[in-house]
């Protein structure tokens, strides 16, 4: 309805062919968000909507699938699927609970640790937090025979908690942490004219993001403490584990090669000029000829065409908005009233907003698509500083899924395991993103001028 509004009432200062794209648009973000089809047929059918009644010139309407963000989120699906599937990614969750899971603070350090290893690998949270850290937290959780319901406070509770929060952090501490991450820097270099390359994107991130992951597993510990201290039967569950695996194989030596290849080709992007997404599709390529793959295996990834299929549309539509001056005409009209504010004072309050705006949203991918673009134009009309604003809001473009069970794809697993009640998750969600305000934009903007960032 919102978009049939937008199409056919008349709005000032737009023309009809800005109309008519700025309401086929937010259809499709609200056809994102309340899902009443599949993502991928809700932007097909917007993307044939702007092509038959000409909003849209033809081309333009596929433009988005020449897009080298596009490519590079398709990417990120595949090594997902690499690391689970040749098991590296249980092997290193499983090294860091023997390793460091002497009790159990130390334990929940340890499941950070996996997911700080495994985030510039695994850049989907479902995949990461759902499909390898959750496992694993599950398994040590009934080692202790912590199940739902009253025994889900011994150490189940506290396990599932740790392992959600560090999961959607370590997505904010890279670029390659959450799919949508790449499409952010994507419209941080269209709007705001920066690039926000991974070594500047983890570099920004990692002081703010070691104060998170150091003080939110404790905060947890605190509030949500578990019954169980001593935990030695998860380490020796981990060296069970890595015993039965034996010693690494080939296909997970393979893995590790061609992902420090690639880590080092995306660190040194500024000076050999190869794109990230080429350097990505340079190690799919590996991973066929070498086998970690099969061509088979990578025809039945179907997130990875799902993404590419639907983000290719949404990311045209939204440079069309940004080109045809949309973006920037409604971000002065909404944000008018900051005008005369300190930028620093409007950044912040800008950031709050729109974390907090995440309790109305399922996904961190359809949030950033719908408002990040906004909010950057109004960040920097209120006169922050181009590159501030852009790493600001994309830091909290992943950071504002700790608020809710939905808010993003890795929560539904974890709340639905049945440990957690609902007023515990929002209440630690809450006095979480407190703390990352603290971090993210109080020290993290005194970290940001050091580095001379501004």
């Amino acid at each position: 309805m919102p978009g049939l509004i937008l199409y056919f009432a008349p709005i000032p200062g737009l023309i009809p062919a800005q109309r008519h794209l700025l309401g086929i648009f937010v259809a499709s973000v609200i056809g994102l968000v309340s899902q009443p089809m599949p993502m991928g047929v809700t932007v097909l059918v917007a993307m044939t909507l702007l092509a038959l009644t000409r909003t849209l010139p033809y081309a333009k309407v596929l433009t988005g699938f020449a897009n080298q963000t596009v490519w590079l989120i398709f990417t990120a699906f595949l090594f997902s699927r690499a690391v689970i599937s040749t098991g590296f990614g249980m092997r290193v969750a499983y090294h860091f609970v023997r390793r460091f899971g002497h009790n159990a603070l130390t334990l929940g350090y340890s499941i950070v640790g996996a997911e700080l290893v495994l985030a510039p690998f695994v850049p989907s949270d479902t995949a990461r937090g759902g499909g390898i850290i959750y496992p694993i937290a599950r398994g040590l959780a009934q080692v202790f025979e912590s199940e739902p319901g009253e025994t889900a406070s011994r150490i189940g509770s506290y396990l599932m908690l740790i392992g959600f929060h560090a999961t959607y952090t370590a997505s904010a501490m890279f670029l390659t942490g959450m799919a949508a991450n790449p499409l952010i820097a994507e419209f941080a270099g269209k709007i705001a004219h920066v690039e926000l390359t991974w070594l500047r994107w983890a570099i920004g991130a990692s002081v703010p993001g070691a104060l998170t992951m150091l003080f939110a597993p404790w905060l947890i510990y605190k509030l949500a403490p578990p019954e169980i201290r001593d935990t030695e039967p998860a380490r020796v569950m981990a060296r069970q584990e890595l015993i039965r695996m034996g010693p690494m194989k080939r296909n997970e030596r393979w893995l590790v090669i061609i992902m420090l290849l690639v880590m080092a080709g995306w660190v040194t992007s500024p000076w050999h000029g190869v794109p990230n997404a080429f350097v990505a599709l340079g190690a799919v390529s590996a991973f066929l000829i070498i086998g970690v793959m099969t061509w088979d295996e990578l025809l039945s990834e179907k997130k990875a065409f799902e993404a590419l299929l639907w983000f290719a549309p949404i990311l045209m539509m939204a440079d069309a908005l940004n080109e045809g001056g949309i973006v920037s005409l409604f971000s002065k009209a909404l944000f008018r009233q900051m005008e005369g504010w300190p930028w620093i004072a409007a950044l912040t309050a800008l950031v709050a907003a729109y974390l907090y705006i995440h309790y109305g949203f399922a996904s961190m991918t359809a949030h950033a698509t719908a408002l990040y673009p906004g909010f950057l134009a109004a960040a920097l009309a209120a006169g922050a500083p181009p590159l501030i604003a852009a790493l600001a809001l994309a830091y909290f473009s992943n950071l504002n899924a700790g608020i809710t069970h939905y808010g993003t794809g890795s929560a539904p697993v974890y709340f639905g395991a049945g440990y957690v009640k609902q007023g515990v998750w929002w209440k630690l969600g809450f006095f979480i993103s407190l703390m990352n305000l603290v971090f993210w934009v109080g020290i993290g903007m005194a970290w940001w001028k050091l580095i001379g960032y501004w």
